[in-house]
């Protein structure tokens, strides 16, 4: 494949299959955890007996480079993402290792001032795929521990595909720890689906309430 040719924002059903699923739990099971679980870190998980097996739009808060992987372990499903067009560079070797990695991962680009028709149809292909389409609806990290400036596209996604929506709030890693086996407290805990049938406002509302209340976060909505 040349990476430099690929749309990145357009994929197929077919590309979150198998290998997508084996490269995710190679990542978080043998990589990720492993590691900061051990030396770092201390995840304190509570997932949700109302989740279905049917296929959701996951969003989470967003306040660390580690909410990728954090999201997907408490989830405990197979997740793919929808990543600003940024991380989808490929000038250097580092960029291109970068994007390769998001890609496997089940990454896939979005122009977050405008949303391509590309972008929407891999959309459908996530969930027809029985994969979780991943949608931070805060954009970019917040470190602030305020719930405010959302972003409605998780919103149109979950409405254009009839999905549910499944808030999951992150807490603990707002700074990062590197004080070797001095393990720091983080909070993940998946919350209660948000029907995609309520009105925009509400479900705003009802996420930012949540996120709040599971996190301690101040809510400015």
């Amino acid at each position: 494949m040349n990476i430099k040719k690929v749309n990145f924002a357009q994929k197929k059903a077919g590309d979150f299959n198998i290998l997508t699923r084996l490269y995710q739990y190679y990542a978080l099971y043998i990589l990720f955890l492993p590691f900061f679980a051990t030396l770092f870190y201390r995840f304190h998980i509570k997932r949700n007996k109302n989740i279905s097996n049917k296929a959701y739009v996951v969003a989470p808060n967003h306040i660390s480079y580690m909410d990728v992987f954090i999201v997907n372990y408490a989830f405990g499903r197979p997740l793919a993402y929808m990543a600003k067009q940024e991380l989808f560079k490929t000038d250097t070797w580092g960029q291109r290792y970068i994007t390769r990695n998001v890609l496997r991962l089940g990454g896939f680009a979005v122009n977050r001032e405008k949303v391509g028709l590309s972008t929407i149809k891999t959309a459908k292909e996530v969930l027809k795929a029985n994969f979780n389409l991943c949608i931070f609806p805060q954009g970019g990290i917040r470190k602030n521990k305020v719930i405010e400036n959302i972003n409605p596209g998780f919103i149109y996604f979950a409405k254009t595909n009839k999905v549910d929506i499944v808030p999951i709030a992150v807490c603990g890693l707002e700074s990062y720890n590197w004080k070797l086996f001095k393990k720091q407290d983080v909070y993940i805990t998946v919350g209660e689906p948000i029907s995609y049938k309520l009105s925009d406002e509400e479900i705003i509302k009802e996420w930012a309430k949540q996120i709040s209340d599971y996190t301690g976060y101040e809510n400015k909505i």
